[in-house]
């Protein structure tokens, strides 16, 4: 047997072996997940290899790569797709081409990506966005934000409210054909955090006279003060986004600065001066017992005062969205979200179903068992998946009924 042989037979054991210990029967299409995991995290270690090269920071590497995926405003028979720049952000409108005497819905899409190498023009928003507006008969208009590493919190919020103040004018809205009062905020992961923080502003800003009508998150990321909920334990060497590259987009959302990226992986990142916001996010007593699986609360190390005073972003609920008090979140409209077993966010999207809820909120929570992050995206040859499909059903067909 010769030397290529053996190598063929070595790789295909290791790529056995790594298909039986991470991916389980409980995943569909499991060889087809497989490729597109392995692919992420190798593309990440090469990332990581070229920044501590000093050749590119890990962000820069990230953003070449999806500039070979960015697809152009191209109309078809039943969106027209304009794109429109807005102080240097990309805005892009998708508008239905049905002809109807009644105004049109809309959805403000905010898109994922850690706020570090998404875009709105990437294949699966596209796919996305023109089915939701030809099938809803709606306006669908996705912003971008400015990203890590040359720009960090607030930039991102300020980005996204501008857009939104300028959207929600009665001028604008009936420029597109839009009916005011069937306007719902949609996001998926990062987004989902910029969707919720919106809403949270929108409907306490009496400026703003249109408010949404519903809101709508998909996995979000809604806080970074515990680091170490049962779903960071479960995945934190998760599918599409390990523990490590969570932390690292986290951290850096806030500033470049290694100590706080290392405080957070271990859990010790707020001071005692700001234990009280705690309450906000803990899932001894706002997790659901299913979920609980036998962990345990452990009694919180603390962090530097001096931590807070650098990156205050960390405690700001425009970043943190579950720090937001009980008379904001009772203000908050109609609201979908969307949880995955297999996710290290899962537990921040069930923790504000639950304050939601214990604050009078209509919530209608979907829970995907044999789900992941990042599901949402299988939705464009060759990554698409069965799973993606139906998650996008699900969440059209929830707008649909409800907005």
């Amino acid at each position: 047997m010769g030397p290529k042989a053996v190598c063929l037979i070595i790789s295909c054991t290791l790529l056995a072996w790594y298909m039986h210990t991470t991916f389980s029967a409980n995943f569909e299409q499991p060889w087809k997940l497989m490729l597109m995991d392995s692919s992420l995290k190798i593309l990440q270690h090469m990332a990581s290899l070229l920044e501590k090269l000093g050749l590119m920071s890990f962000w820069d590497f990230l953003h070449i790569l999806m500039r070979w995926q960015i697809v152009e405003p191209i109309s078809d028979e039943n969106v027209t797709v304009t794109d429109a720049i807005v102080k240097d952000v990309l805005v892009r409108y998708y508008v239905s081409k049905k002809k109807s005497h009644e105004l049109k819905r809309a959805i403000i899409y905010f898109h994922g990506g850690g706020a570090s190498f998404g875009t709105i023009a990437l294949p699966h928003y596209d796919v996305f966005a023109r089915l939701a507006a030809n099938t809803l008969d709606a306006v669908v208009v996705g912003s971008d934000y400015r990203k890590i590493p040359k720009y960090h919190h607030p930039t991102q919020w300020s980005d996204a409210y501008d857009f939104l103040k300028s959207f929600l004018q009665p001028e604008t809205l009936a420029k597109y054909g839009v009916d005011p009062t069937r306007v719902c905020i949609l996001g998926d992961s990062s987004g989902a955090a910029v969707a919720a923080a919106m809403t949270q502003q929108v409907m306490g800003d009496p400026e703003i006279p249109i408010k949404p009508k519903a809101q709508a998150l998909i996995y979000p990321v809604l806080q970074m003060l515990d680091t170490d909920m049962p779903s960071y334990r479960e995945n934190e060497y998760g599918i599409m986004l390990p523990k490590s590259l969570l932390i690292k987009m986290m951290s850096e959302y806030l500033g470049i600065d290694e100590s706080l990226e290392q405080a957070m992986k271990s859990n010790q990142h707020i001071p005692a001066e700001y234990s009280h916001l705690l309450k906000f996010v803990n899932w001894s007593t706002l997790l659901p017992e299913r979920f609980k699986k036998g962990h345990v609360y452990t009694e919180r190390i603390y962090g530097s005062s001096e931590i807070v005073k650098k990156f205050p972003g960390i405690v700001d609920p425009r970043a943190n969205p579950l720090l937001a008090n009980d008379s904001t979140l009772s203000l908050q409209p109609l609201t979908y979200i969307l949880t995955c077993q297999y996710d290290i966010l899962r537990d921040d999207g069930l923790i504000y179903v639950s304050r939601l809820r214990n604050n009078g909120v209509q919530v209608f929570h979907e829970h995907i068992e044999e789900g992941f992050h990042g599901s949402l995206m299988c939705i464009h040859k060759p990554f698409d998946l069965d799973l993606g499909w139906r998650l996008v059903g699900k969440i059209i067909s929830w707008i649909n009924e409800n907005l």
